[in-house]
């Protein structure tokens, strides 16, 4: 499927645009400095169109920026540094995050096509997960352990040094914080690795680190290639910890490295997550969920509900009115404030989504909306897909197994609560989960039974920085978020302090 012709034209100084918001150069060690590596072109997925530059970072760069770190930490005090003194500079990043929402939105709706919308929520969402993991940090307590002996002990925590944070491009600036402030938080320093088709909003988010008063240094951001950038901060010995997220082949991959350097990882990865509809369900209260977990971000999300498991006395029904809701969804730029469905990431996104649903097809699915992209003169230059809705297909086909990272659902019947657990347990992923009933007695059974790492119950795809995310199976290893995310970024230590002032009696001199 070709995709439509880019046109090479940047956008600074158009109206309508935000190019100026852009920063043309790389963040090592406390210096901005153009890259060496290859040259970034971000394309506005909702025009087709070049809207500004950027070198990559390389190898040598992770090089610099490590060392940096180790330095930094040390010199400035960071590692050491009171727990409320740190907190101190968190809460002011959350704030300089607030400040600059207006900004940093627009650029996130520029470089992925998301909806202002959206995008301002991320912002917010960012914002709160400095402050609460600042109020974190300085309510964390060690502890003093029951003592077995004349002795007296403590477990403590410490800093592991510098800590790798590779990102993804569907929810920038939210999952930089939720990697970043943590790690902060913890005393480390932070090299962050944003994807090569967002890397804009990381690099603002440094500006705004240094406006709040990290210590130069402690926090460097390398954008680039996952196979040079990426593949540079796993291998190198002295990163202490990496958090990723993205798709299962590279986290697999990284956890080899890690397994090779016995160095501990969180993997956030991809997910195949069932939303499930008991006949009892509210059925308005359903859809409107449905629809919200698995369109909005144009499907381009892990825990994207794509799996919509409905009981079988009610599927012909429940079908035939989500597939009418799924048809008045709007298409349309982020920037339109009626937009529901906004541009994929980019062309090749796009594309790689309509061959699956063609692939689909051709194994026997029905569309019985979208499937297509729009015919609507005015969007032909932008990288839309229509929100498609499939059904006539078996849990085992590759629709149904694979994550197709777009908007696109498939429907599949369920005759009892039985069937339903075998069938949503029956892939390589463990991400999220969705349950649509009004018996809280069933709601709570399937949520037990169900492999998932987080289930919403009557609702879809709400989130708190207090409560923990985390995947099983195919969907990742650690946790991210919550009290005990900071922890993850530290590492444990026990004291043991004598309080008898005799020797051991093993080595105790002998008397005469």
């Amino acid at each position: 499927m070709n995709a439509p012709t880019h046109t090479p034209v940047t956008t600074s100084g158009r109206p309508g645009t935000f190019a100026a918001d852009t920063i043309d150069e790389i963040f090592v060690a406390g210096q901005w400095t153009r890259g060496t590596g290859q040259l970034i072109e971000s394309v506005d997925p909702a025009t087709g169109e070049i809207f500004a530059t950027l070198h990559a970072a390389t190898a040598d760069d992770v090089d610099l920026a490590v060392d940096a770190g180790h330095r930094a930490i040390r010199e400035s005090g960071w590692a050491n540094a009171l727990p409320h003194e740190r907190a101190l500079i968190l809460h002011r990043i959350g704030d300089e995050i607030d400040n600059e929402i207006g900004r940093i939105s627009r650029l996130q709706t520029i470089d992925t096509g998301k909806t202002l919308a959206e995008t301002a929520a991320l912002a917010r969402s960012a914002a709160g997960t400095f402050r609460y993991m600042a109020a974190a940090l300085e309510t964390m307590e060690d502890a003093i352990t029951p003592s077995r002996g004349s002795y007296l002990t403590f477990a403590t925590h410490e800093p592991i040094g510098v800590i790798a944070a590779i990102t993804p491009w569907n929810s920038p600036i939210a999952s930089d914080a939720q990697k970043i402030a943590p790690a902060l938080a913890a005393g480390n320093a932070v090299i962050a690795k944003p994807p090569v088709w967002a890397p804009w909003v990381t690099l603002l988010l440094a500006r705004i680190c240094e406006r709040a008063g990290l210590p130069a240094g402690v926090m460097s951001v390398l954008p680039g290639a996952g196979h040079t950038v990426g593949a540079a901060l796993a291998r190198h010995p002295r990163v202490g910890r990496l958090s990723f997220t993205g798709g299962t082949t590279t986290g697999r991959a990284l956890a080899h490295v890690a397994a090779e350097k016995l160095m501990p990882v969180t993997l956030e990865l991809g997910g195949k997550s069932p939303t499930i509809v008991f006949d009892d369900a509210d059925i308005d209260q359903a859809i409107a969920g449905i629809l919200f977990g698995v369109f909005s971000s144009s499907g381009q999300s892990c825990i994207a509900g794509s799996r919509v498991f409905v009981q079988r006395n009610k599927y012909d029904v429940f079908i035939e009115r989500l597939v009418a809701a799924t048809r008045t969804l709007r298409v349309g730029p982020g920037t339109e404030a009626d937009t529901q469905v906004a541009p994929l990431i980019n062309f090749s996104h796009r594309d790689s989504v309509a061959e699956m649903v063609e692939k689909a097809v051709a194994d026997g699915a029905q569309v019985l909306c979208g499937g297509a992209i729009p015919d609507d003169p005015r969007l032909a230059r932008g990288a839309y897909y229509l929100p498609t809705v499939l059904t006539g297909v078996e849990n085992t086909s590759t629709i149904c197994q694979e994550e197709v990272f777009g908007p696109v659902a498939v429907v599949l019947p369920f005759d009892d609560e039985a069937d339903l657990v075998e069938q949503a347990n029956d892939t390589v992923f463990g991400l999220a989960c969705g349950i649509w009933t009004a018996d809280y007695r069933r709601a709570w059974r399937v949520a037990k039974a169900v492999q998932a790492g987080t289930v919403w119950i009557n609702t879809y795809k709400q989130f708190s920085i207090s409560t923990p995310f985390s995947g099983l199976k195919d969907s990742g290893i650690g946790t991210e978020k919550g009290r005990d995310g900071i922890r993850s970024y530290m590492n444990q230590k026990s004291i043991y302090l004598d309080l008898s002032g005799r020797a051991l009696p093993w080595a105790a001199p002998k008397s005469e």
